[in-house]
This record gives structure tokens, C-alpha cells and sequence, in this order.
């Protein structure tokens, strides 16, 4: 579904792709969304037209979906193939698949765009990928069971939760590809966010309802910081001012605010809340509803939900165009 209009009267346009609908990631150009659909294809829709186009055939159950930062090629993970797709974004056709570990999950690309990391869920590494080549380099030991993978604004540094009750974030040195010592956090972290600016990266603890804040310059944990029950995502607004914090197990949002750690009052959305957007210009945030089949936008001048949107059923992914 794509959201048109403004807050007040928004409405959904459904558009036509394949079955269960995973993941989705736009160019920066913002001119194609690509979707992951099961049990093996990607859907590109032309954001002008909110048009599908030819489904794309990759790997079977394709999970999550990055494109490098010049919008040339679209890297699609093949949960259940253990591979990686790239994708020529310019004729949308599949490229040669990549081998990685068991079940890869989730792919980041440094800001330079030469290198993508995925999370191999089945196999506790993380293997990282030569975008000039599509060669899949060393895989990285980082125990566990890797889920979530974000890479700092300079490109040094990719954080990396493991989804067990390893209860760590483990630190990746991207120029040696190698894993650094795990930094302590709450049980069962999933989601991580970092600051414009690097200099935090906010890691969600399911277990506990809390969020640990990393300083990434010494990759300390600070006092974790009570939220709501099961945080399963994290965005943070384009001024670095505010984290918003996705709590699943109580339909809520909390909203920190970053200078000082401080848990604002929670921001009721609807049922089985999966993911949450903030809009480029930072104004709106938007939060996918699974269970109730909705969207709630949320303004983040005075974090007051606005009335929600009707969507098509079980929406957990969100993309905004730039």
C-alpha cells in the first residue's frame, strides 16, 4: 500500500505484487520500490505510477532487500536458499546468486557502497560481500544468532544484535572485517538505530522492555532506558533530536528523547505493531499495524497519533521515498 495525502485524510492505494510481501527498499532517486514476495521473487513498482512491473526471479524466501547508495544494483537476501541476489537496478534483472551462511536475515551496505554485510541467522557469522565483484569475502564469527546489522555514517563500524539470549551487540571493524568485543546489553536484542552523527547507536531489548544507548566511540553501554513491553524497532529523526521506540507486546511507541535519555509518555498504535518510518523532513513517523491491518502516523512536534490508516492485511514493512 502506498499512503497519499496529508495527515487528516490519508488513504491507501493497493498495488498488485506476490504472495506475503516481506521486505521493501527504494532507490534514492526514489523512482522504483522493491518488494521481496514469497516464495522466490521481487516486485519493482514505478513510484510515479505506483505501477508494478515484471516480477523479478532470486532466491527462495527472500527476506530483506538494501541498495547500494548510487541506486545501481538492489542485494536481496534468500533466507531459505542461503544466497544473496544482486539485482541490476537498470533492467531489473537477477545477477549471479552469492553464497553466505545458513539463513541469511538481514543486509546492510557501507555508505561508500563497496561493501554489504548480511546477518546469517542459522550460523552465527556475518558475511561480508565485494559489491564491485559480488564475491562473498571471509564470513565473520560473531556467535549467536546475528538478526539486525546497521553500519555507522562514516562507514567504519557495523553493529551487529544477536536475536538469542546472548544478551550483546557485537562491534564489526569494517576495514579488517573483523569482530570486536561484545558490548552487553538487555535480553534478546533486536532492533539497533544510530544517530545522524554516529556518535549513539540504540540497541532494543525485547525481553526486559528496555533500550541500551552504545557509545560508539567506545562502545560502552549506558543505563538502560525503560520502554514499553517487546521493542522490536527503533528510528530515529533526521536531526538526531528524538529515538522512537516500537514496543510490539504493548501497542505503544515511546518516544526518548536523545540529548538526555529520557523516556517521553508512550504513544498508542494499533495491534501487533511491526515496523516504524520517519518521514525524511522528520515530521511524521509511521507505524505498521499487522494486526489491525492499519498505519498510524504519529506527528513528532507533539508525538499525538493521528487517526489511523486502512491498509491491506498483516502490513510489517515500511519504505519512505526520499
Amino acid at each position: 500500500p502506498t499512503l497519499i495525502g496529508w495527515p487528516g485524510w490519508l488513504v491507501a492505494v493497493l498495488i498488485g505484487v506476490g504472495r506475503i510481501p516481506e521486505g521493501i527498499a527504494i532507490t534514492l532517486n526514489g523512482k522504483t520500490a522493491y518488494v521481496t514476495n514469497t516464495p522466490d521473487t521481487v516486485t519493482p513498482i514505478g513510484t510515479a505510477t505506483n505501477q508494478p512491473g515484471q516480477p523479478i526471479k532470486v532466491g527462495y524466501l527472500p527476506q530483506s532487500i538494501a541498495i547500494t547508495p548510487n541506486g545501481k544494483t538492489a542485494y536481496v537476501t534468500n533466507s531459505g536458499a542461503g544466497t544473496v541476489t544482486p539485482i541490476n537496478t537498470a533492467t531489473n534483472t537477477a545477477g549471479r546468486v552469492i553464497k553466505t551462511g545458513h539463513e541469511p536475515f538481514e543486509i546492510a551496505i557501507t555508505p561508500n557502497g563497496k561493501t554489504a554485510y548480511v546477518t546469517n541467522l542459522g550460523s552465527g557469522t556475518v558475511t561480508p560481500i565485494d559489491t564491485a565483484t559480488d564475491t562473498a569475502l571471509k564470513p565473520i564469527d560473531v556467535g549467536g544468532a546475528p538478526r539486525n546489522i546497521v553500519i555507522t555514517p562514516d562507514g567504519k563500524t557495523a553493529y551487529v544484535s544477536q536475536e538469542n539470549l546472548l544478551s550483546a551487540v557485537t562491534p564489526i571493524n569494517t576495514a579488517t572485517n573483523t569482530a570486536l568485543a561484545p558490548v552487553r546489553t538487555g535480553k534478546m536484542p533486536q532492533a539497533i538505530a544510530i544517530t545522524p552523527n554516529g556518535k549513539t547507536a540504540y540497541v532494543a531489548n525485547t525481553v526486559p522492555g528496555t533500550v541500551t544507548p552504545i557509545q560508539t566511540a567506545t562502545d560502552t553501554p549506558g543505563p538502560a532506558i525503560k520502554v514499553g513491553l517487546a521493542p522490536v524497532d527503533i528510528a530515529i529523526t533526521p536531526d538526531g533530536k528524538t529515538a522512537y521506540v516500537l514496543n510490539q507486546g504493548s501497542d505503544t511507541v515511546t518516544p526518548i528523547v536523545v540529548a538526555t535519555g529520557t523516556a517521553l509518555p508512550a504513544v498508542k498504535v494499533g495491534g501487533d505493531s511491526q515496523v516504524i518510518a520517519i518521514t525524511p523532513n522528520g515530521k511524521t513517523a509511521y507505524v505498521a499495524n499487522s494486526g489491525s491491518g492499519t498505519v498510524t502516523p504519529i506527528l513528532t512536534a507533539t508525538n499525538q497519533p493521528l487517526p489511523t490508516v486502512r491498509v491491506g492485511s498483516n502490513p510489517c514493512a515500511i519504505a519512505i521515498t526520499p
